[in-house]
C-alpha cells in the first residue's frame, strides 16, 4: 500500500503502522518504504511519516541522513505542525556531522511565530547538548532568547532545557523569575514541576531564611525595592521582613495544591517545606493526605516524604492520624511506611489511641496462641511462662503477683532511630530521597545565604509601547470681511508627551482659529503656548506650486495663509484603518466645496487645490510607513437555505397537554448579535385551556436565554408561534431551561447542531485566499473523501453544504472548487470551508480558530458529501 499511487491508500497504510507502533510492535523493517513519502504535498499523510521517522530516525540514521534535505524544506512549510515535526526528526538523528544543520534549523526555529515550533525547539536543545557538548555556549543564547518567551506553552519545555544544559546559570533567570512565577499556574502540568524545582533552587540563593525565629512576615512590603544604601544598612538591624519576590513565589504557588496532576502538589510541597516560614506549613499537610487515595506507587511515595516531615514537624500530621492507619488491603511496603509514620507521630497523648486501634489484647492473645503450636520447643516455653505471668489463672503460681513489678520496672525508655532521619539532606520529591543515596544529575539544594544578594537584578525595564501619532487636521472658516486666512495645520506628536501637553491638546486646537485670527499686536506669550506644528508638506506645497516664493521657515512663522474655510474640525484617536479614509473624505469634501464656493477666484483655487492634493498625498504616506492588520469586514448575509424540520422540545404526553417544537430560522437574531434565533410552536392539545404559558427566569444553566413574552391563554386544539434567541457561546452543549404553564414545569432542552451555530457572510475570492492563509496549522482541519457519481456536480455540492451550516457560498474562479464563509454566531471568528474535487476523490478543509466545531463540522461534510440521496 506504501507503494501505491493512491494517497487515499498510503493514508490507511501509514495509520496502521502507527497503530502498530502504539501497541509496541516493532516496524522498524518499514523504515525504506516509510521514508519515501516524506516529501507528499498530503498534510495527513506527511504527519503520520514524521510521527514514524521520530520514532525510528535513531536507529535508522543513515537512510533518514538521505531525506536530510527534504527535513530542512519541511522547517520553512506554512504548517507549525510541520515545522515542528521536521525539527523534532532532525534532532533525532544522532549523527555528529549533521550538528552545525541542527543548531541553525534551532536558532531559526527560537524566533518562530508558532510558540508550538518554539517549545519544539526547547525539546531539541536537550538532544543536541547531549549529541555534542561543545555547543553549550550557542545553546545559551538559545535558551536565554526563549526564556523571555511569554507564552505558557514553551515555558516548561525552555526551562527543562535550562536545568539539562547549564542549571548553574541563575543570572539568566533574574530578569525572568517574577514572569515566571505569574505565568506559572497557566503552564501545562509537567512543565509546572519542572519550573517549580528550578525556581525552589533559586529562592534558596536569592533570599534569606525565613526560620528565623524573630522573623516578620508582611506581605505587602513595597519599600524593599526602593530602599536606599543608608536604610539597607539600618535594615540590618531590625527584624526580618520577608523579601517581595519570595512572598510573591509562594502565593503564586499555593493554588497549585488544589492540582489534579500528583507531580505538580508534591512539587508544591517539597517548596514549602524548603521555603516557607514554618508556621504556613500546615497548608500543605491536606493536600499530601489528599494523595493517599491515589495509586499503591504514588502513596509510596508520598508516605516516604511523609515520613521525612513527621520527624522534625509531628505536629503537622497529628490531626491526620487516622489516615495512616493500617489496612488489611494495604501492600506490606505501605505497612511499613505507615507504622514508620505512626512511631514518629506517637506521644504520650495519642499512645493509648494508636494501641487501641491496633487492639493489642486481642493481639497479644493471638500471638501467645500461635506460640502455644510453634514447632520449635523454646518458643513453646516461653510462650507458656508469659501466659502464666500476664494472663493470670487458678493454675498460675506466685509469681504472676509479680508480674507489674517485672515488666514495668524503672528503665531507660528505648531509644528509637528512624530510617527516614538522615533524609533530610536530599531534596523532597527527588529520586536521592527515594533511594536515600545521591542519583545521577541531583542538584543539592544551596544554604540560605546569611545577606540577600541585591533584589535589583531582578527589576524589569518596561519598554513603553509604540503608539499611534497624535494627528489633529484643522480646517478654520473662510471670512470674506478678513484678509487674512489660516492655513491646512497638520500636526503629528506622540502620545507619550507630558500629562499637561495631552491633557490640553484639544482645548489649544479648538482654541487655534481664534489665536490665529488675533491681530498681528498679540504677545510672544500666546504664541509660545500654542503646539508648535510639526508637518508643513501640503502648505508649503501649495505656497511653491502657485508661485509664491516662501521659505519654510516663513510657513513656520505663519506670515502667509492659506485657506479659510466655515467649519472647524479636529479628528483624533482614531482607529488606524478608520483615521486615514475618514481623514481623505473630509479633505475630498473640503475640495469640493472650495470648488464650489471659491470659484471665483481661480488663482486661490489652483492653491487650494494643489495644498489639498498634497495633503492626501502625506496622509497616505503617512499611514502606508506602518503595515496595519486590517481584518476583513465580516458582513452577515441573508441564509442560502433554510430547512423546514422542526425538532420537538415538549411532547403533549408529558406537557399534559402542551405540546412545543423547535426550529432554527438561521436570520440574525433581532434579541441580540451574539444569539442564535429560534421559532417555537406551541399547542395545545387539551380539552382545556392553558395559561400563562412562559419561560422561568431560574431555568437557565449558563446560556443567555431570550424569553418570549408570556402567553396568557391559550384555547383548547389551539396553536401560536413565538420566537426566542440563545446564546450557545459557541457550544453544541444543550441549553435547559423550564417551561411553565401556571399550573405546571416542564423542564425541556434545545440541543443545537453546529451548523446552526453559524451565520452566512460575504467576501470575495480574494479575501476568501487571505483570511484562508492566516488560519493554517492547527486552525486548519482536512479530509479526502470518495464521493458518489451524483454528489459531483456543483448544485449538489453546494445543497449538501449549505443543508448541513448555514454559511455562504463564495464565488469561485475555479471550476472544481467550492468555497463557503460564514462566522460563529456567538464570538464572530471566521469559519471557511473549501471542497476541492478531484476525481474521484474530494478534499474537504475547513479553517477557523474554533478548532472544535471546525472538527465537528468536517465529520458532518464527511457524511453529507458520501451519501447519496438529497
Amino acid at each position: 500500500m506504501l507503494e501505491s499511487n493512491k494517497e487515499s491508500l498510503k493514508l490507511e497504510a501509514m495509520k496502521r503502522i502507527v497503530g502498530l507502533i502504539a501497541k509496541g510492535k516493532n516496524a522498524s523493517e518499514l523504515f525504506p518504504a516509510v521514508v519515501k513519502n516524506v516529501a507528499s504535498k498530503n498534510i495527513e499523510l506527511k504527519k503520520l511519516v514524521y510521527v514514524y521517522l521520530v520514532r525510528y530516525a535513531e536507529e535508522q540514521q543513515d537512510l533518514a541522513l538521505l531525506s536530510i534535505s527534504t527535513f530542512q524544506r519541511a522547517l520553512k512549510d506554512p504548517n507549525q505542525l510541520i515545522r515542528a515535526s521536521a525539527l523534532r526528526v532532525l534532532s533525532s538523528i544522532r549523527v555528529p556531522i549533521i550538528v552545525p544543520i541542527m543548531m541553525l534549523a534551532i536558532k531559526e526555529a527560537a524566533t518562530d511565530l508558532s510558540p508550538y515550533v518554539r517549545k519544539t525547539a526547547a525539546h531539541a536543545i536537550q538532544k543536541l547538548y547531549s549529541l555534542d557538548p561543545d555547543q553549550k555556549e550557542h545553546l545559551i543564547e538559545v535558551i536565554e532568547k526563549l526564556l523571555k518567551d511569554k507564552s505558557t506553552l514553551v515555558a516548561g519545555s525552555v526551562v527543562m532545557a535550562f536545568e539539562e544544559v547549564c542549571p548553574d546559570r541563575i543570572d539568566l533567570i533574574h530578569k525572568n523569575y517574577r514572569k515566571l512565577c505569574n505565568l506559572l499556574v497557566d503552564v501545562e502540568e509537567w512543565g509546572q514541576v519542572v519550573i517549580i524545582h528550578m525556581l525552589t533552587r533559586y529562592a534558596r540563593t536569592q533570599f534569606v531564611s525565613p526560620w528565623r525565629e524573630d522573623a516578620m512576615f508582611d506581605e505587602n512590603n513595597e519599600k524593599a525595592f526602593y530602599d536606599s544604601e543608608e536604610e539597607r544598612k539600618v535594615e540590618q538591624t531590625r527584624p526580618y521582613i520577608m523579601d517581595p519576590d519570595h512572598r510573591l513565589l509562594l502565593r503564586n504557588t499555593k493554588p497549585l495544591l488544589q492540582s489534579r496532576n500528583t507531580a505538580v502538589v508534591m512539587a508544591i510541597s517539597q517548596l514549602y517545606w524548603h521555603l516557607a516560614p514554618k508556621h504556613e506549613l500546615s497548608i500543605i499537610t491536606k493536600s499530601l493526605v489528599r494523595l493517599l487515595r491515589s495509586h499503591r506507587e504514588v502513596q509510596y511515595i508520598v508516605l516516604q516524604n511523609i515520613a521525612t516531615m513527621s520527624i522534625q514537624r509531628k505536629g503537622m500530621f497529628e490531626p491526620f492520624m487516622k489516615s495512616f492507619y493500617v489496612r488489611s488491603t494495604d501492600a506490606t511496603h505501605i505497612k511499613t511506611l505507615k507504622l514508620e509514620i505512626l512511631t514518629n507521630l506517637a506521644n504520650e497523648a495519642n499512645i493509648s489511641t494508636i494501641l487501641r486501634e491496633f487492639q493489642t489484647k486481642l493481639l497479644t492473645q493471638y500471638i501467645l496462641n500461635l506460640g502455644k503450636y510453634d514447632q520449635n520447643y523454646d518458643i513453646r516455653d516461653r510462650t507458656r511462662f508469659i501466659r502464666q505471668l500476664i494472663v493470670p489463672n487458678e493454675k498460675s503460681g506466685a509469681l504472676s503477683k509479680y508480674a507489674r513489678r517485672i515488666l514495668m520496672a524503672p528503665k531507660p525508655a528505648p531509644v528509637l532511630q528512624s530510617a527516614f532521619k538522615d533524609r533530610d539532606r536530599f531534596q523532597l520529591g527527588t529520586l536521592s530521597h527515594t533511594l536515600n543515596s545521591q542519583a545521577s544529575g541531583y542538584l543539592e539544594l544551596s544554604d540560605w545565604p546569611a545577606v540577600a544578594p541585591d533584589q535589583s537584578v531582578r527589576n524589569v525595564e518596561v519598554v513603553e509601547p509604540v503608539r499611534l501619532p497624535f494627528v489633529s487636521v484643522s480646517v478654520c472658516g473662510y471670512n470674506r470681511k478678513q484678509k487674512n486666512g489660516n492655513a491646512v495645520k497638520v500636526e503629528s506628536r506622540s502620545e507619550s508627551e507630558s500629562g499637561s501637553e495631552s491633557s490640553s491638546s484639544e482645548s489649544s486646537s479648538e482654541s487655534g482659529s481664534e489665536l490665529d485670527s488675533d491681530s498681528d499686536s498679540g504677545t510672544d506669550q500666546k504664541k509660545n503656548t500654542k503646539p508648535k506644528p510639526v508637518h508643513f508638506v501640503a502648505y508649503y506645497s501649495a505656497c511653491v506650486t502657485s508661485g509664491i516664493n516662501v521659505s519654510l521657515q516663513q510657513v513656520e512663522k505663519k506670515e502667509v495663509s492659506l485657506l479659510d474655510l466655515d467649519d472647524f474640525l479636529i479628528i483624533t484617536y482614531l482607529p488606524p484603518q478608520i483615521m486615514q479614509k475618514t481623514l481623505l473624505l473630509i479633505i475630498m469634501t473640503k475640495y469640493i466645496l472650495i470648488h464650489i464656493v471659491l470659484s471665483i477666484s481661480t488663482q486661490f483655487f489652483v492653491n487650494c487645490m494643489c495644498s489639498l492634493l498634497h495633503l492626501c498625498v502625506f496622509l497616505a504616506c503617512q499611514f502606508d510607513a506602518v503595515s496595519w492588520h486590517v481584518h476583513v469586514s465580516l458582513q452577515a448575509s441573508s441564509p442560502v437555505f433554510v430547512p423546514e424540520t422542526s425538532h420537538e422540545l415538549l411532547h403533549r404526553m408529558t406537557g399534559k397537554g402542551l405540546s412545543a417544537q423547535y426550529r432554527f430560522t438561521r436570520q440574525p437574531c433581532i434579541y441580540g448579535n451574539s444569539m442564535v434565533s429560534l421559532q417555537l410552536t406551541l399547542s395545545n392539545s387539551s380539552d382545556q385551556a392553558l395559561e400563562n404559558i412562559h419561560i422561568s427566569e431560574k431555568s437557565s444553566t449558563g446560556q443567555n436565554i431570550h424569553r418570549f413574552n408570556a402567553i396568557e391563554r391559550l384555547e383548547p386544539q389551539a396553536s401560536v408561534t413565538v420566537s426566542m434567541g440563545v446564546d450557545f457561546n459557541d457550544s453544541t452543549q444543550a441549553a435547559n431551561f423550564q417551561l411553565c404553564t401556571k399550573e405546571d414545569e416542564f423542564s425541556v432542552s434545545i440541543q443545537p447542531a453546529v451548523g446552526e451555530l453559524l451565520l452566512p457572510i460575504t467576501m470575495s475570492e480574494a479575501d476568501f485566499t487571505k483570511e484562508q492563509g492566516k488560519l493554517m496549522g492547527m486552525n486548519e482541519s482536512s479530509a479526502t473523501i470518495t464521493m458518489t457519481p451524483e454528489n459531483v456536480s456543483s448544485q449538489s455540492v453546494n445543497r449538501k453544504v449549505v443543508s448541513v451550516a448555514n454559511i455562504g457560498v463564495i464565488p469561485s474562479s475555479q471550476e472544481n472548487i467550492y468555497r463557503f464563509a460564514g462566522k460563529t454566531v456567538s464570538s464572530g471568528s471566521l469559519v471557511l470551508v473549501s471542497v476541492a474535487l478531484k476525481d474521484p476523490d474530494a478534499v474537504i478543509t475547513i479553517n477557523t480558530e474554533k478548532t472544535v466545531i471546525g472538527s465537528m463540522l468536517l465529520r458532518q461534510f464527511k457524511t453529507a458529501l458520501t451519501n447519496s440521496g438529497p
